[in-house]
């Protein structure tokens, strides 16, 4: 898995600060920007985050690279609704030596390795052998849902915290899982304060949504605090 930060807005705790404070000022928004600069800024930001006042983080976006992951992947991730996406597609590029990923449960098992391995190679073949004859379009269908993808996707900083607690969660699927942490490293490195308590909601406030299903990490934080 390969994944870049590609683009972002300048400056976007600025950005967010100058936002939030236009709703309570009479200042003009030139004024605003100078004055919503480095530490003050940041203050506020951080004030915006602990209240649950997300709105002026819609004005900041974050676009990223994805390499190397699976359609499964991407089945989970489109439905993080407010975002947009553009995908490789398999309709126009020919997937006759496709790469592919091998879930952890299956490469730590030399007999399911083996059978997994012989499958990818039969579907390759059978893919080769229906392109030739039929519209790639068709051909897909017997396409597993490890086939390696490439998608570009931009969020904005809102719609990331959301997908931060739903994707580091250790509820999460192993693989939009990881995908989560490295985003979500990335973006730190940007907008420190926006995603300074982001992540899994046991990481946020201490509980848990998972009801029954919980992994009872957030049990550990408690007993920790």
């Amino acid at each position: 898995m390969q994944v870049r930060l590609l683009n972002w807005t300048p400056e976007p705790e600025n950005t967010v600060a100058t936002a939030a404070r236009l709703c309570y000022s009479d200042a003009s928004i030139e004024e605003l920007v100078d004055k919503m600069q480095g530490a003050g800024a940041a203050k506020l930001v951080a004030k915006l985050v602990e209240m649950g006042h997300y709105s002026p983080l819609e004005h900041v976006s974050f676009t990223f690279g994805v390499e190397g992951v699976s359609r499964t992947l991407t089945h989970q991730l489109v439905r993080h609704r407010i975002a947009s996406y553009s995908q490789k597609s398999q309709r126009y590029v020919k997937e006759d030596n496709f790469d592919f990923v091998m879930p952890p449960s299956i490469a730590n098992n030399s007999l399911a390795r083996e059978k997994y391995l012989q499958v990818m190679e039969e579907l390759r073949q059978a893919y080769a052998q229906l392109a030739a004859v039929a519209d790639k379009e068709d051909a897909r269908y017997i396409l597993p849902n490890s086939c390696h993808t490439s998608i570009i996707l931009t969020m904005n900083s809102r719609s990331l915290l959301n997908f931060f607690e739903h994707r580091c969660c250790n509820r999460a699927q192993w693989e939009i899982r990881q995908l989560a942490w490295k985003m979500l490293a990335l973006v730190k490195e940007k907008a420190p304060t926006i995603f300074a308590r982001a992540g899994a909601r046991c990481d946020i406030d201490g509980t848990c949504p998972e009801g029954p299903m919980s992994c009872g990490r957030w049990k550990k934080g408690k007993k920790d605090a």
